[in-house]
């Protein structure tokens, strides 16, 4: 199975960007890719709306969002953290980027931030605990080499070393369950919905 995901490897988190997309409020002036990475969401968005920010602390990922958008005079690329940021924005998005926050206070920075009728976009990932959790992460274990083989029939030629123009992305383990996630987002955020997904992900979604 492991050799199989290597050699048909597909991206969990661009996966999803089609899903944010369909997904866009109807007004469209500022946007916020919170942990923009490498900046493809960011890049994707700048069409849509008359600015977006991307803020990652990584400095890697800074360069490299910021080289991928230089030209695009919609796209701003920083570090400043979420609580010393100034609304309103229509859009906040965040892409494998929630677990390694603290929940209740991004979920509150997040609502503070937000205009009437903006949106708040999630994917993430979650630790697997329970039954159910533990049970879906077997249905995704299971799909992710079919979903890596209709997106690439062909196989893929490894992976090439990260470089400095190409830097590995910061990763981290979740801590919190999707029962968790769910219980601290309904606190702050009335009429949020939650989804689990395949790829070993799951959508949040709240319109403020």
């Amino acid at each position: 199975m492991h050799r199989l995901n290597q050699r048909h490897p597909w991206s969990h988190n661009d996966h999803f960007h089609p899903w944010i997309l369909g997904r866009l409020p109807e007004f469209r002036g500022r946007a916020l890719d919170v942990g923009c990475g490498r900046g493809e969401l960011v890049a994707a968005l700048a069409p849509h709306f008359a600015s977006v920010e991307g803020i990652d602390r990584d400095p890697g990922m800074r360069r490299v969002a910021s080289a991928r958008c230089a030209g695009v005079a919609e796209v701003s690329i920083g570090d400043t953290p979420l609580g010393a940021l100034t609304g309103p924005y229509d859009l906040i998005t965040m892409v494998a980027v929630l677990h390694h926050l603290p929940l209740g206070e991004t979920f509150g920075q997040v609502r503070r931030l937000l205009a009437p009728g903006g949106r708040f976009l999630v994917v993430g990932l979650a630790q697997s605990r329970s039954r159910s959790d533990l049970a879906w992460e077997g249905v995704c274990a299971l799909t992710n080499p079919l979903i890596g083989l209709v997106k690439h029939p062909w196989p893929a030629p490894p992976a090439p070393p990260a470089t400095d123009a190409r830097p590995e992305m910061p990763t981290a383990d979740p801590v919190e369950t999707l029962a968790e996630i769910d219980a601290a987002a309904r606190r702050v955020l009335p009429g949020v919905r939650l989804h689990r997904r395949l790829g070993f992900r799951y959508t949040l979604e709240w319109t403020a």
